[in-house]
């Protein structure tokens, strides 16, 4: 009996140390290794820099902005907002008394900048991971009326560069990244540009 489960205990060590050292350590590296090569801009983040080479964000992690200067992302309910330590949604359902307790200030914030008519959902509602670098082109063309006034804009101009930023996915919805198109106002008004 003894020696049985000592000559059956060897085969199972070696065979852990080595799944250990091949799932653990050579297919990591080895993905990573090929991630670097063939997409080393999606690998690395998708980081988007200025024109010095300072990150000033990632295509696919939204980002708060907070002035009415710019675009302002959905609200997320990832830790303190934007945490990508904490990403995750509120999971609450659409009955729930928190989340119209968390989304009645949200209309009524919206509503005092000038969105009228409906409002567009993802205004006011968190995504699922929280993180969401898109809104609907409807939320975004909501906030075209005050970004024009604060930033002393053209209404069609804004709308223009909405458009401009508007994209379609095969997989979704038409989306607009709110970084980029920041960065197209930033170009169309540079004068006294704040911090987000």
């Amino acid at each position: 009996m003894g020696k049985d489960f000592s000559s059956a205990l060897r085969p199972a060590i070696v065979m852990t140390i080595l799944f250990a050292a091949l799932l653990g350590l050579v297919y990591p590296l080895a993905m990573t290794g090929i991630g670097q090569a063939l997409f080393p801009a999606q690998a690395n983040g998708s980081l988007v820099r200025d024109a010095r080479g300072t990150v000033i964000g990632s295509r696919i992690v939204g980002q708060a902005f907070v002035t009415d200067r710019y675009f302002q992302t959905r609200p997320s309910a990832a830790g303190k907002g934007y945490d990508g330590l904490a990403s995750s949604g509120s999971n609450l359902g659409p009955a729930a008394k928190a989340l119209v307790d968390r989304v009645t200030p949200d209309v009524a914030r919206r509503r005092a900048e000038g969105v009228a008519g409906a409002m567009p959902a993802d205004l006011v509602t968190a995504s699922g991971s929280g993180l969401d670098p898109d809104l609907s082109p409807a939320a975004a063309l909501a906030q075209a009326p005050r970004v024009a006034r604060v930033r002393g804009l053209p209404v069609a101009r804004v709308r223009t560069l909405v458009a401009e930023a508007t994209a379609t996915s095969p997989f979704g919805d038409p989306h607009v990244d709110v970084l980029a198109l920041n960065r197209a106002l930033d170009a169309a008004s540079p004068a006294t540009r704040p911090r987000r």
